[in-house]
Parts: C-alpha cells; structure tokens; sequence
C-alpha cells in the first residue's frame, strides 16, 4: 500500500504542470474553495487520503470538512483525532444523525456549501480510491474557463487505468455504461461515474440535487440536472488508484440504477412522467407549441378546414394563436380566444377570457360558421359545460373542431397492467388535466350536447417536433401515425372529433312557430289558408 501511495506523489509530481499550479495558486487568493470528505467505514484510509492532500494548498483551502454518514465503524472518531492533528488548519468534522446513503451524504455536504457561501467545493472519496494529489488538476480549469464543475476521470488514458489497477472488468462496464448514457443523452462524457468533482457552488444553487436518489446513482443524476441546466463540463485526467478501498457498490443494481435514471428523465421530457429532480419547469411557460410535422393535429386541421372569405370563425383555447394567425387569413373574420389575450394571432381578434366561466357572454348574439377547440376540454373544470356554450355560438350546420388526449393509448395501458399512473408536465397524463377520456366516452359526450360526430381522426405523438427530426424518426412517427387513423382507441396518442351542430328543441321550435307565423299571414292576406 505503502508503495502504492508513493508512486501517486511521484506521478503527481511529474504530471501536475506549472501552469496548472498557478492557476491554483490565483484560485485560492480569490475564491472560497472547500474539500468536502463523504465518509463511510473509512477508518483505514481516512488520515492517509487526508496526508496526501498536498501541504503546501493545505491552509489555503477555506474549509476541508468530513461528513461521516453514521459509520458502523471508528471513522467519526478517525476523523476527530485527524482534526485535531490539524488544528492549524480549517479543518471540521460532522457526522449524520443516522445513515444517508452516498447520495443522500452528498446532498448535505452541497447544502453545507451553499450555505457557507463557498465558491468551489471539491468532493473527495474518505475510502481513498480518488488521489488528492491531483487537486491542482481538478480546479486549474476554474481559472481559464467559464466552468460549472471539473470531473476527474480516469479513463480518459486507458493505459493509465488498468496500471493503476483498475479490474479490466470495471474498465470495460465502466466503458459500456457510459457509452449508453452518452448516447441516451447526447453528451461526450469519457467517465459518467466518477466521485472525483468540483462544483461551482453558484451552479449547484440552481440545481434541485436535494430530490436525487440517496444511492450511488446520485452522480448520475446531478449530470442529467446539469444537462438541463446546459452546464459546462471539463473533464481533467487522473490515474486509477486501486488499492485495498472496499468496494460497496453492487455493479449491475448500480448500472441499472443509472440507466432507469436516463429514461426516467427522458420520460419527463416528453411529459409521459413525472419525478421532482427533473422538473426544470418545463412547459409552464409554454405548454402549446404549433406542430409542423405533416402527421400532426395542427397540418390536419388546416388541411381539412373548409375556409372561404365569407366564414366567421373561433379558436377557444387559442394560446399564442399561432394557428388562429394561418385561419385568420383565409376567413372573413376570425376570433382568438384564450385566459391571456393570443400575442401572435395575426390578423384576428383576440379575447382573452376564463374557459371555465361564461365566455359565450363576450359574444352576445354572434353566430360562427366553425370553432376549433384542440385539447382543450382535459383542461377545464366542466366539460360539458363548455360545450353547451360552444352549442349556443355555432350557426345550425356549423362545424366543431374539437381534440382531446386518449387515456386509452396503449402505454398508458400497459403502465396500468404492471400497476403505474403516471401523471407528467404534458401529454396525456398532464398534471394539469381534470378529465380524461377515451375515443367512445368523448364521442359519447359530443353527442349528448348537440352534435353529430362526423369524422374521428387518431393522430401519433409529436415525436419529429418534439423530440427529434432524424429520418429514423420522421419513420418511427409515420408507421405510428397510419396505426393511429386505423386503430385509434388503441394507438392513437390523441384524437380530433370533427362534428356537425345539430337542431336544437329551441332551434325547431323557432323553426315551428316562424313556419306557423309565415302560414297565418299567408292566410291573411289571401283570406284563406294554404296547406
């Protein structure tokens, strides 16, 4: 071990660069930085990692804190005696009211830093397995660059890793698993796991870390925040130490671990779940955007309006009014309705009005040729209602353009066979959705208040203006699409009911006593009357 540990000093020595030690040299003499120590079972290695930590930076840290996570062993105590030792130094111990996890271990060593009001603050392994050494290293990009946080990996240099006794069978999970999240996520990283980082401590403020896992996979967690926080990362190399720290990390629970973490992010970002750690507040200031692919909602509707100069037409639910801006120009007059008056409507009116009060107030007697009203229902207190005013406001014969989201998709499906409910920030189990239906429950509803459905039209995800526009998918999203028109209670993501208003009792009424009225003076006139 003995051996071990100077031949680190050495390659330290010839590695750490000049320039990399004035870089850490300014650092100190401008900013707080801090070592935070997480310590588990680490009474063997704890006072060699901390002698290692270089001499001459040793002072000049503005805190080098450890926090035992309820060891079972003697590391509190290990750490108290090693304080003491360094009383000269800023040196403090802390130990959990009862175990954390290393995760949950993390957490509290960045609260304890933001609350410090440190501007670095280097994590750093109590087992040993990360050399301290190379501290210059991991903070010197701090100088030069516009950095959130330094990883040290270890596998930047392969030969280096399996020298310094890394098994070849963790090189190479190692290897594979961040292979998988790079790709999952679109990032370069050469090392995914390591525990060897410095954060900005400004950064980390704007990062709900305080929701991660307590488990190892924490780390990889805090990077999917950070991608969405659009950091950025320098990686720095260091030699793999591997002596005889003991490993406490289950490698395929681990693995599996990381990469339920990345579809679960993923999933949040299509708004098909939802974990408070990402939740980057996404959609909330913008939950509607104007799709463009050829198989989506929006081209349909566009496509299938029947417009003409003489139409009066209104969007209730209208957003930005980015769609009511392409029917504005081909109609006689056109009406955008929303809770916020539509800023991008073009040549249309614009409303703005509560959907689950009485808006069709706002119009008096008008009457409209067509309403379009795409998912929206789903989001209002009374559906029905809503309905029976969109009634009163349509001509007889008027058209109703009306979508909403299909509970009965097939993920939602299977989600509910293997026992999940899973509310997110869009999509069909949006968190802001009062009222879910399937294709023959809204028809149903449709019907009961007036209408005839004429058309139902299933529609695919949005995958190509959501998600991505590669060929791949622009394919994906086709075949869905077909499988949608043909299928929709099965695979239809969301479904568009194009529907005629019908005679209402007032209307035939109306009807009844004008034709009366119209007979009687025919009869008057003449002084007879006419069947």
């Amino acid at each position: 071990m003995r051996d071990v540990l100077q031949r680190m000093r050495e390659l330290a020595e010839r590695e750490i660069s000049t320039g990399e030690l004035q870089a850490i040299n300014d650092i100190l003499n401008t900013q707080k930085v801090a070592i935070f120590i997480v310590a588990y079972n680490a009474e063997r290695h704890l006072e060699q990692l901390i002698d290692r930590i270089p001499s001459a930076l040793f002072s000049r840290f503005a805190e080098i804190f450890i926090i035992d996570d309820k060891s079972t062993d003697r590391t509190y105590d290990v750490a108290n005696r090693i304080s003491s030792k360094y009383s000269d130094s800023n040196m403090k111990v802390y130990r959990t009211p009862f175990n954390r996890g290393y995760g949950g271990n993390q957490k509290l060593g960045y609260l304890y830093s933001i609350k410090k009001n440190f501007d670095i603050v280097v994590l750093l392994h109590g087992d040993g397995q990360y050399p301290p050494e190379y501290i210059p290293r991991i903070l010197a990009p701090f100088k030069e660059r516009e950095v959130d946080a330094v990883f040290a990996s270890r596998m930047l240099n392969k030969k280096q890793a399996l020298q310094g006794g890394m098994p070849v069978y963790k090189w190479i999970g190692n290897q594979i698993l961040t292979s998988c999240e790079n790709r999952m996520l679109g990032l370069s990283l050469s090392e995914f796991h390591t525990g060897f980082r410095a954060y900005k401590v400004s950064s980390l403020k704007k990062l709900a870390f305080e929701f991660n896992s307590d488990g190892f996979h924490f780390d990889t967690e805090i990077i999917i925040q950070a991608l969405a926080h659009r950091w950025k990362i320098s990686e720095v190399s260091i030699p793999a130490h591997y002596g005889d720290e003991q490993c406490r990390v289950n490698g395929l629970s681990y693995a599996y671990n990381c990469v339920k973490a990345v579809l679960k992010y993923q999933l949040v970002q299509m708004g098909l779940f939802y974990q408070r750690n990402f939740d980057f507040r996404l959609f909330e200031t913008d939950n509607y955007q104007f799709k463009k692919s050829s198989n989506s909602l929006h081209q349909y509707v566009l496509k299938t309006l029947k417009l003409d100069p003489e139409m009066s037409t209104i969007e209730l639910g209208a957003n930005h009014g980015l769609l009511s801006r392409e029917i504005a120009e081909k109609v006689g007059s056109h009406t955008a309705v929303d809770p916020f008056r539509p800023d991008q409507a073009g040549t249309a009116e614009t409303v703005a009005v509560d959907l689950n009060k009485k808006f069709s107030q706002f119009f008096e007697d008008r009457k409209f040729d067509c309403c379009i009203a795409l998912d929206v229902v789903e989001h209002l207190d009374d559906p029905e209602n809503f309905l029976k005013q969109v009634f009163e406001m349509l001509k007889v014969r008027g058209t109703l353009f009306i979508s909403t989201a299909n509970v009965c998709y097939l993920p939602v499906r299977l989600s509910l066979l293997f026992g999940q409910f899973n509310y997110g920030k869009r999509g069909i189990l949006d968190m802001t959705h009062k009222r879910l239906f399937s294709v023959a429950s809204f028809r149903r509803l449709v019907e009961q208040y007036g209408f005839r459905a004429k058309v139902i039209y299933g529609f695919s995800p949005p995958i190509v203006d959501l998600i991505s526009s590669s060929w791949i998918m622009r394919r994906i999203e086709s075949i869905h699409a077909w499988m949608s028109r043909h299928f929709p209670n099965l695979f239809a993501y969301n479904f568009l009911v194009i529907a005629e208003r019908i005679d209402g009792l007032s209307d035939i009424f109306e009807q009844t006593v004008r034709d009366l009225k119209l007979q009687e003076s025919i009869s008057n006139k003449d002084g007879r009357l006419i069947n």
